[in-house]
C-alpha cells in the first residue's frame, strides 16, 4: 500500500514514482522476491526492513546453478561460475559419463565432432565471402547501419548474377548453340495478316557516323537484332532424336522461376531481419539498457574508431532522450494546438499529393511526346536532340526522384512529427514516388500500345495492338527499361564525380561561411537504398523484355559498390542520425519486396492479357503468351496431360487458395502471439529491474 501525491491510498502505485503500476509476474524467478518482501508492523509510516541481500544472492545463485546443471553435455569452460563450482560440475559430468554405455558415448563424441566440424567449416567459409573485409572496415569507421547498405548491395549483386545464370543457361546459350550448330528448328506457323509480320529494325541506305553510338545508348537499330532484346528470339522447337527443347516454354518458365526464386530469397532474409528487429526495437528496455551494457564492441582497437563508437552510442542516447522529450511535449498539447497541427498536416499532405500528381503528369507527357518526336526527321538529324528526346522519360523520372524528396524533407519539418515518424513518413513518400513513377511510365506505354484499351480502334483492330508505332512492342518496353538503367548509372557517376568531390574540395579549401555551413556530405542510408531498390525494380520489370538486363545490372551494381566506397571514405562524414542495422536490414528487404510485387504487375499482365507481337519474339503467332503452356501440355501423354490440367483447374486452385488463406491467418495469429510474448517478457524484465532497485534501496 502506497500513498500518491494527493494523499489517496493507492495499492497499485509504483514505489519509485515512475508513473508505472505494479504487475504480478507469473515467472518463478520474479516471484521469489515477492514471497519474502517488506513487512509492515504497526503504523504504516513505520517501515521495518530486514537484510535481504544475502538471501537474494543465495537464492539467485541456487537458481543459476540449477539451470547450469541441466545441460550435462555443455563444456565446463562455458559455465559462468567459480573454479570450485566448475570442479564440482566436472566431477558430476565424469560420474554421469561413467554410467553411459558405449553407444551413448559414441553418439556424444560423434555429435561433438560434427559440431566442431561445422564450426570450423563456417569459419573457413567466411574467408570466401565477397568484400568481407571491406564491409567490416566500413562498419568499424561509419557504423553498422552504413555497412548494412553495402551488405544489401552485395546481396543484390549475387541475386542478379544468379538470375543471369538462369537466363543464360536456359534461354541465351541454347539459342546460340542451336544457331551455331545449324540444328533443325521447327517454327510454329502464324496465320496473321501480312502487315503484322513486317519488322525491320535496321535502317536502310547510308548511315550517319553517330548512328552506332545512338544504337548502343538507346537500344535501337542493330541492338534490336542481338540477344539483348525480346524480339531477337524465335518461336521455334528443336526436335533431335529423343532430344526435345521448346524455346518459348523455356523463356516463359525461366521468367516465372526467377521471380519465384527472388521472392523466396527475399522472404528468407526478411524473416531473419524481422526476428532481430522484433527483439531489439520499440522498447525502452532495449533503447537504454542494451546501449549501456551490451552496446560496446570490444573488438575495436583503433583509437579513432573507439571515439567514433563512443560518439555513435552517445548520439543514439541523445536521440532517444529527444524522442521521449518530444512525446512528452505532444502529450501536453492543448486541443487548439492539436487542431492547428492536424490542419497543417492535412494541408501539407494535399501539397505532397499535388506535387506527386504533377510529376506523374509530366512523366506521361514526356513518354507520349517522345514517341511522336522520335519519328520527326528534324530531330533525327540532330545527334544531341535525338539523344535528349529518346531519354526524355528517363530524364523526367530521375528529376522527379531527385528534387521531390528534397521538398518532402522540408515539408516534414513543418508537420511536427516525432523524429522516428519523420524518417518513416519521408521514406514512405519517397518509396511511393519512385515506384509509382515506374508505374506511370508503364501505363503511358500501355495506353499507346493498346490504343487506350480499345481493340476496336483503327490502329489496333488489325493486329491487336498499335502496329503503326510498335512493330515489336515488347522490345520497345525493354528499350525503355534499358535506357532507365543506363541513365540511372550515369546519374550516380555524374553526382559522385561532379558534385561530391567538388563539394569536398570546396569545404576543405574554402573558408567562406556559406560553404562551411553547407559542410561535408552525409552518407544517407535510406536514400541510397531507395536508389538501388529503384534500379532493381527496373531490372525485374525489364528482364522479360530484355533478357540480358540482369547482367548489365550486375556490372552496374559492382561498379557502384566501389564508387560508393570511394566517396564514403573520401567525401562523406558519419551521418548525424545513425541508422540501426537491425531495423535497416528488415526495412531494406521490405522495400525490395514491395518493388518485386510491383514488377509482377506489368509482366504478368503482359503474359496473361496482352496480345504478343506477331512479327518478333518467341510467342509470335499466339493470341496470348500463356497459351504456350496448354499447347505444350496437349503434347504430353494422356495421364500427364490430365494431371497438369487438373492442377490448373478450379477444382485444385480454389481449395489450394483456401488452404493458403487458412495457413496465412494461422501464421499471422502465431506471429501476433509471439509478439505479445516478447512484450510480456520485456515487461517482466523491466519490472524485475524495478523491484531489485527498490529492494536494494530498502535494504540500506
Amino acid at each position: 500500500m502506497y500513498y500518491s501525491e494527493d494523499g489517496i491510498i493507492n495499492e497499485d502505485l509504483h514505489p519509485l514514482g515512475t508513473g508505472s503500476v505494479w504487475r504480478t509476474s507469473e515467472s518463478p524467478v520474479s516471484n521469489q522476491f515477492s514471497e519474502k518482501g517488506l513487512r509492515h508492523r504497526g503504523n504504516e509510516s513505520h517501515l521495518e526492513t530486514i537484510d535481504l541481500q544475502p538471501m537474494l544472492q543465495g537464492r539467485s545463485l541456487q537458481v543459476w546453478t540449477e539451470l547450469q546443471d541441466e545441460d550435462e553435455d555443455k563444456p565446463v569452460k562455458e559455465f559462468c561460475c567459480s573454479m570450485q563450482r566448475k570442479r564440482e560440475i566436472r566431477q558430476k559430468q565424469e560420474k554421469l559419463g561413467a554410467k553411459k554405455n558405449n553407444w551413448e558415448s559414441w553418439k556424444q563424441d560423434k555429435s561433438r565432432s560434427i559440431q566442431q566440424f561445422q564450426s570450423k567449416a563456417s569459419e573457413s567459409l567466411q574467408f570466401l565471402v565477397l568484400w568481407r573485409r571491406t564491409i567490416n572496415t566500413i562498419g568499424g569507421n561509419f557504423g553498422t547501419g552504413i555497412a548494412s547498405y553495402f551488405t544489401f548491395l552485395r546481396f543484390l549483386i549475387l541475386m542478379n548474377l544468379v538470375t543471369f545464370l538462369l537466363i543464360g543457361g536456359f534461354i541465351v546459350i541454347p539459342n546460340i548453340v542451336f544457331q551455331e550448330l545449324n540444328v533443325n528448328q521447327t517454327s510454329q506457323s502464324s496465320n496473321s495478316n501480312g502487315l503484322c509480320l513486317k519488322y525491320s529494325p535496321n535502317p536502310q541506305g547510308l548511315e550517319r557516323y553517330y548512328t552506332f553510338i545512338m544504337d548502343i545508348l538507346m537500344g535501337t537499330g542493330f541492338m534490336e537484332l542481338t540477344y539483348m532484346f525480346y524480339g531477337f528470339y524465335k518461336n521455334t522447337l528443336v526436335i533431335l532424336a529423343e532430344f526435345y527443347y521448346n524455346l518459348p516454354l523455356a523463356y516463359l518458365t525461366t521468367t516465372l522461376f526467377y521471380f519465384l526464386l527472388s521472392l523466396v530469397w527475399i522472404v528468407v532474409r526478411s524473416v531473419k531481419g524481422f526476428k532481430q528487429s522484433l527483439v531489439t526495437e520499440n522498447t525502452q528496455l532495449s533503447n537504454y539498457t542494451s546501449k549501456i551494457f551490451v552496446g560496446w564492441d570490444f573488438c575495436i582497437k583503433d583509437p579513432r574508431i573507439v571515439k567514433l563508437k563512443q560518439k555513435s552510442i552517445r548520439y543514439e542516447l541523445q536521440m532517444d532522450l529527444e524522442e521521449e522529450n518530444m512525446k512528452r511535449k505532444h502529450a501536453e498539447r492543448t486541443t487548439s494546438q492539436r487542431a492547428t497541427i492536424y490542419t497543417l498536416r492535412v494541408f501539407f499532405n494535399l501539397v505532397v499529393i499535388c506535387l506527386t500528381g504533377a510529376a506523374f503528369y509530366c512523366i506521361y507527357l514526356s513518354t507520349v511526346n517522345s514517341q511522336v518526336l522520335l519519328t520527326n526527321s528534324s530531330v533525327k538529324e540532330n545527334f544531341i536532340l535525338d539523344l535528349v528526346v529518346g531519354y526524355l522519360p528517363s530524364i523526367v523520372i530521375t528529376a522527379a526522384n531527385f528534387f521531390l524528396p528534397i521538398v518532402f524533407g522540408i515539408i516534414i519539418q513543418w508537420e511536427k512529427y516525432t523524429l522516428s515518424w519523420e524518417i518513416r513518413l519521408t521514406l514512405i513518400r519517397c518509396v511511393f514516388l519512385r515506384l509509382a513513377s515506374l508505374g506511370m511510365l508503364l501505363y503511358s506505354l500501355w495506353d499507346k500500345i493498346t490504343c487506350s484499351g480499345t481493340p476496336q480502334d483503327a490502329q489496333c483492330v488489325t493486329c491487336g495492338y498499335n502496329i503503326d508505332q510498335y512493330k515489336c512492342w515488347e522490345t520497345r518496353v525493354g528499350q525503355e527499361m534499358y535506357k532507365l538503367l543506363i541513365f540511372d548509372f550515369l546519374t550516380v557517376l555524374v553526382v559522385i564525380l561532379l558534385v561530391d568531390f567538388p563539394r569536398k574540395m570546396m569545404v576543405d579549401h574554402c573558408s567562406c561561411k556559406p560553404i562551411q555551413f553547407w559542410g561535408q556530405q552525409e552518407f544517407l542510408v535510406p536514400q541510397n537504398v531507395l536508389d538501388i531498390v529503384y534500379g532493381q525494380t527496373v531490372c525485374w520489370i525489364g528482364t522479360f523484355f530484355c533478357p540480358l538486363l540482369p547482367l548489365l545490372n550486375t556490372v552496374k551494381y559492382f561498379i557502384i559498390f566501389y564508387l560508393k566506397r570511394l566517396t564514403l571514405f573520401a567525401n562523406c562524414r558519419p551521418a548525424d542520425r545513425t541508422f540501426r542495422a537491425s531495423s535497416a536490414n528488415f526495412f531494406f528487404m521490405l522495400v525490395l519486396l514491395l518493388g518485386l510485387a510491383i514488377s509482377w504487375v506489368p509482366v504478368l499482365y503482359s503474359i496473361f492479357s496482352m496480345t504478343p507481337s506477331k512479327a518478333c519474339g518467341p510467342f509470335q503467332g499466339q493470341n496470348k503468351i500463356w497459351e504456350t503452356v496448354p499447347m505444350t501440355i496437349e503434347t504430353l501423354p494422356k495421364t500427364a496431360a490430365e494431371f497438369f490440367m487438373f492442377i490448373g483447374s478450379q477444382a485444385f486452385v480454389v481449395p489450394l487458395f483456401c488452404l493458403c488463406c487458412i495457413l496465412m491467418f494461422y501464421l499471422i495469429a502465431l506471429a501476433s502471439s509471439y509478439g505479445k510474448l516478447v512484450m510480456t517478457l520485456k515487461d517482466q524484465l523491466q519490472m524485475e529491474r524495478s523491484r531489485k532497485i527498490f529492494l536494494r534501496q530498502v535494504s540500506y
